[in-house]
């Protein structure tokens, strides 16, 4: 008898995947979580039924979220993460040395006991010493910081659940009085393909762009999320993603990578047409 994991993306499209066996199962007090097995993506997380990540294609995600802000911000000592219980964001944080000290916070402490169990190969950096995790809400966390962050990475589920007020414009603007004068905060922005999930997409950017001065949109193609087509979200203060990109002070660290490229992280800024118009009426043009 075949196992097949499936996702529903919309009512009319399914993903599959073919399962070996099921690696765990369990209830946490906020979601449904599962491990699985399979062929093609190897293991994978599913938090609600939803695939957050899998060790096949997981290093898009976390390169895309982690190198586009640590490329562009000349100087990151201070980070925060909310959610990204994985340890995927934390994995690539970890590549650089000049970083002192990272706050991780994430609502689930059942997430990152399981993942360090079951899926070591995103986990492996959660107990560097440079990282503090916090079990609590991170819109709850960040209200009582302030001037504190170069950079925030909000690796959040999707915008109902738990992740729900980590897409609030009281969550926008709590981030940018966290972050210090030239901060940067990066966050997944959803996919811009179905209906549903573009609607959501453009109510966080809406919600960005009114929080600060500098808001991009840049993209990436992880084949397990919804459409394969995925969306991140640069806001800052200062920097600009593309022209204060250095290239040669990136490449120069020597970490190697399996997506991200400065070339490819000018070229994520580029957009498709439908995704342009979609943000065309929320994003302000520089």
């Amino acid at each position: 008898m075949e196992l097949w994991f499936s996702e529903q993306h919309t009512p009319d499209v399914k993903l599959s995947i073919r399962v070996d066996r099921q690696l765990y199962g369990g209830e946490s007090d906020f979601q449904r979580i599962d491990v699985f097995d399979s062929p093609e993506f190897g293991r994978f997380l599913v938090l609600d039924g939803y695939v957050m990540l899998t060790e096949k294609d997981e290093f898009i995600y976390h390169e895309m979220i982690v190198h586009v802000p640590m490329a562009v911000h000349p100087d990151v000592k201070k980070v925060l993460v909310i959610g990204a219980g994985d340890g995927g964001v934390i994995r690539e944080l970890a590549r650089y040395p000049e970083i002192e000290h990272i706050d991780l916070v994430e609502i689930d402490e059942q997430v990152i006991l399981v993942c360090k169990d079951f899926l070591p190969r995103t986990a492996c950096k959660l107990d560097d010493p440079r990282v503090s995790i916090y079990y609590e809400d991170g819109l709850r966390f960040v209200r009582s910081r302030e001037d504190e962050y170069d950079l925030i990475i909000v690796d959040s589920t999707d915008p109902f659940g738990p992740g729900e007020g980590l897409f609030t414009k009281e969550f926008y603007g709590n981030c940018y009085k966290a972050l210090k004068e030239d901060g940067i905060m990066v966050n997944q922005h959803e996919s811009p393909f179905y209906e549903a999930d573009a609607t959501a997409c453009m109510r966080a950017h809406k919600r960005i762009v009114e929080s600060f001065p500098i808001s991009r949109v840049y993209q990436a193609h992880i084949p397990t999320y919804p459409s394969g087509h995925w969306l991140f979200g640069f806001a800052s203060k200062k920097y600009h993603p593309v022209r204060d990109l250095n290239a040669e002070r990136w490449l120069g660290r020597g970490i190697e990578t399996k997506y991200y490229t400065p070339k490819l992280h000018e070229g994520a800024f580029c957009l498709p047409a439908y995704v342009e118009k979609l943000l065309r009426n929320v994003e302000v043009h520089e």
